[in-house]
């Protein structure tokens, strides 16, 4: 892959760079940039006057369905929605069927990744079939090149399984993952418990059951020094504080958002059915406006999509019977752009430290850097761009989503990564 790219301004706020450039890539390799006149037969050329380039975004929370559920997704429709959405890496949940809690089920998942333009990594369970009874040999399945570990859709609820889970990932530098829900507490519920599942007739999931297990174990990771904690898709405004609170007393309690869980609340289900129902399910306007607000100051590090790809047929079961979760991977970028970088909230440096910058760090992955001699991992951005989302024009194989019909500001218009590239200018 040989190619020019014109008229760049880049972003990259962890290098101070925020400027007008002129990018040659050879080998999936940064060799020049500046200004650069010449014009070479052999270099695909694109004139990006008008749009940004930035460190490639990477996804901490999605969910390809390898193994055993490719109906749904599998790793390389998932990458090409990812790519499409402007993502260049992601890491995959380990609740699959079965699930991944052993090594030879993340090699399989590595040899199928390979020779992607997405960097596909994986994280394990921390109990072994996902059960909360035994603990994983962690060790082993790090070593084996997962990122993290966590029981992701459930729990790990009991103390001492916990306890032991942050000791072992420690020794390894990497982080516990947790789905912060008490089972007992949301009982089955479908959807927030408040007025409008009352005016529903759903029943409910009390806000209680996220926020307790954070509480519990915020605890445990005072016991335990140097251990890494990091709360997934986090949805109520206690659960902000709690986050927001341990920070302060300097903590390595790290947390993320899913733009749902920014851009909609509990009152969508009415609107979209199934396609609002998701785990933790949408709340009140109090609890969105706590976790924009955790955005803003730096309490919640990461944006991600939980990109939970299911078929229509299981979506048309009805609120009762149908999976939770929703895709992500294509309408991320312009969600967060349109809520949050358009209305003020936070700045584009902020959108690329929360998407690109802080997901790599906290899974101890290589910073990106635009440089000359660096490999070219890059997402390229139309801010200016409106657009209408239009489910039928997913890549992903699933189009479960609420956001169809949307009007949104900013779309990734293509990526660059492992000697690959595509864009749609």
């Amino acid at each position: 892959m040989n190619l020019l790219l014109r008229n760049c301004h880049i972003i990259s706020p962890s290098q101070n760079i925020n400027g007008r450039f002129d990018i040659q890539i050879a080998n999936g390799v940064i060799v020049k940039m500046g200004v650069i006149w010449q014009h070479v037969r052999e270099l695909i050329q694109y004139d990006l006057a008008g749009k940004i380039i930035v460190p490639g975004f990477f996804d901490m929370h999605v969910h390809f369905r390898e193994p055993g559920q490719t109906h749904k997704e599998n790793i390389q429709t998932g990458s090409l929605a990812a790519a499409y959405g402007g993502i260049t890496g992601v890491l995959c949940m380990p609740n699959t069927s079965p699930v991944i809690d052993n090594v030879q089920t993340i090699n399989d998942n590595k040899n199928k990744a390979k020779d992607n333009i997405v960097d596909v990594y994986t994280s394990a369970c921390a109990s072994m079939n996902r059960e909360g009874k035994k603990l994983t040999d962690i060790r082993s399945l790090l070593e084996a090149g997962a990122l993290a570990v966590t029981d992701d859709g459930s729990p790990i609820a009991d103390d001492e399984l916990m306890k032991q889970a942050l000791t072992e990932a420690e020794k390894m530098n990497k982080p516990v993952i947790q789905h912060c829900e008490v089972m007992s507490i949301s009982n089955n519920g479908i959807m927030n418990d408040g007025e409008v599942s009352r005016k529903l007739g759903l029943k409910g999931i009390p806000d209680e059951s996220e926020w307790k297990i954070i509480e519990r174990d915020i605890e445990l990771v005072r016991q335990i020094k140097n251990c890494h904690y990091h709360i997934q898709h986090i949805s109520t405004k206690e659960a902000v504080r709690l986050v927001r609170k341990a920070k302060a007393e300097g903590l390595n309690v790290t947390a993320e958002a899913c733009p749902h869980h920014f851009t909609l609340t509990d009152e969508a289900v009415g609107k979209y059915g199934t396609n609002a129902k998701m785990n933790p399910p949408l709340r009140t306007r109090e609890d969105v406006d706590e976790i924009i607000l955790g955005l803003k100051d730096g309490t919640i590090d990461v944006i991600c999509t939980d990109h939970a790809p299911h078929t229509a047929e299981e979506k048309s079961l009805g609120m009762e019977k149908a999976p939770f979760g929703i895709v992500g991977l294509e309408t991320s970028v312009g969600l967060t752009n349109t809520f949050l970088v358009e209305k003020g909230i936070i700045t584009i440096e902020e959108m690329i430290r929360k998407m690109s910058v802080n997901p790599r760090k906290l899974l101890g992955l290589p910073e990106i850097k635009i440089n000359e001699g660096e490999k070219a991992n890059l997402t390229i951005l139309d801010l200016n761009k409106e657009w209408t989302v239009d489910i039928s024009k997913f890549h992903s194989k699933s189009n479960n989503s609420p956001y169809n019909g949307w009007k949104l500001k900013g779309k990734p218009i293509g990526i660059v990564n492992n000697a690959k590239h595509l864009i749609n200018v």
